[in-house]
């Protein structure tokens, strides 16, 4: 009698991966541009978040960055809204920084 035998297929799930890649700095700072490229402030968030995680998580970001844990659980929820500086002060902790570059180089210019 013949045994049927299965192949077993490994998994990791997405977050565990998403988790592995986003431990390295560039990493971080492609997803989050990413991110912004989409012009969906909650993608923008969704990608903060991840990054969080992958950083350790929101109490412990929330700790360096001197953000009420619980603010700081509600300001990256999914209906969270955080003011700027709350932001540079995140990934400030994570050792990033926002920047500005022209979305047209040859479009920006000075009114005259």
């Amino acid at each position: 009698m013949k045994q049927n035998k299965q192949k077993r297929v490994l998994t990791t799930p997405y977050e565990d991966f998403l988790d592995k890649q986003l431990k390295s700095p560039k990493a971080c700072v492609a997803y989050l541009n990413a991110a912004l490229d989409q012009d969906d402030d909650e993608a923008f968030l969704l990608a903060l978040r991840d990054v969080a995680r992958a950083q350790g998580g929101l109490s412990r970001l929330a700790q360096m960055a001197k953000i009420h844990r619980v603010t700081l659980h509600r300001m990256m929820s999914k209906h969270g809204n955080p003011l700027l500086h709350n932001v540079t002060g995140l990934l400030h902790v994570m050792g990033l920084k926002l920047t500005v570059t022209p979305q047209h180089p040859q479009k920006f210019s000075r009114a005259a």
